[in-house]
């Protein structure tokens, strides 16, 4: 659900190319995603979470899933250890 999310708005939004997520190294870098994409990739999420990120360019140094699974640790963080539904 998350990575469906983040990974349509990079495809259909920024014009990433698809076959970068078949990588399971594929890094945040390798998107060549700038500080205003990473801004504006992050909004969608907390758009449909209702809170904001923690330090969103500290995902600019991560792995994809890296940043999935702390974007996923920060939402169940703030809905009593629940993953809601984007």
């Amino acid at each position: 659900m998350l990575n469906s999310l983040v990974k349509n708005y990079l495809i259909n939004i920024k014009q990433k190319d698809a076959a970068l997520f078949d990588k399971p190294d594929l890094q945040i870098a390798d998107l060549a995603l700038d500080s205003l994409d990473m801004v504006e990739m992050l909004f969608e999420i907390e758009d449909k979470c209702g809170f904001q990120l923690d330090d969103p360019m500290r995902y600019l140094k991560m792995s994809y899933q890296g940043m999935l699974d702390d974007i996923e640790k920060q939402i169940r963080a703030n809905n009593n250890g629940e993953m809601i539904s984007l």
